[in-house]
């Protein structure tokens, strides 16, 4: 396996990244974006409970890895929401829908971020429980795997998500969106207002980062 791809398995993993996807299924058939954003511009409150089902998994569990806390990703979750809300008509379509919501959490994780450092409190640390999503997946494996294997997994994911905060934010960020996510350079590019370039430079960065530091958490792990 290539380390691009090893990378990829290894933060898939620990991020549970198929889970968000099943609210995408909601209603019998997703509404077309245009016509949805249009609706919330039109004040529909239901367009909008629609909006937020579509995306909310996603919205926590992108927080929740950048932030590694779960109370701060929720709380974050709802600024994110509140701010769709707010600006939603200034959104004029360049990009997808959702890659714009991608720009607002990661600004919004960012300057969480910031406000604990002002206050010189490190928030970052793993987290004590998975995510939906990381539940979803478990949940999936159960009639595949031991409890002792599901035990394993559950301690390795957690160790990863260690690996991962050891990562500098922006550089975490950009792995996130690029593996678990599955957004191109470009898109990275567009929703964070970067350069490609600057993207593919940080991504590999990123990953050489993770990789160093993945070799130290799992092995002194497994020597247990």
């Amino acid at each position: 396996m290539s380390k691009p791809s090893r990378i990829r398995a290894e933060v898939a993993m620990a991020s549970g990244e198929m889970a968000f996807h099943a609210a995408e299924a909601l209603g019998g058939g997703a509404t077309p974006e245009t016509g949805l954003v249009e609706q919330c511009r039109r004040g529909d409150a239901q367009a909008f409970a629609r909006l937020v089902a579509l995306h909310e998994g996603m919205v926590f569990n992108l927080a929740a890895r950048l932030l590694g806390d779960g109370e701060e990703a929720r709380d974050v979750s709802q600024d994110v929401f509140l701010q769709v809300y707010r600006t939603l008509g200034r959104f004029e379509g360049r990009s997808s829908l959702k890659t714009w919501i991608y720009r607002i959490v990661v600004n919004q994780c960012r300057n969480r971020q910031r406000f604990w450092r002002r206050r010189r409190k490190d928030r970052s640390c793993p987290l004590e429980t998975l995510t939906p999503a990381d539940e979803a997946r478990m949940n999936a494996r159960q009639d595949e795997s031991s409890p002792y294997d599901q035990l394993r997994l559950r301690e390795r994911a957690q160790k990863v998500q260690q690996a991962l905060l050891r990562v500098s934010f922006d550089h975490r960020a950009i792995l996130l969106l690029k593996e678990v996510e599955g957004l191109s350079c470009e898109d990275i590019a567009g929703a964070l207002g970067l350069a490609t370039g600057t993207v593919k430079s940080r991504l590999s960065r990123a990953r050489e980062s993770l990789r160093a530091s993945l070799v130290g958490v799992l092995e002194n792990g497994e020597r247990r």
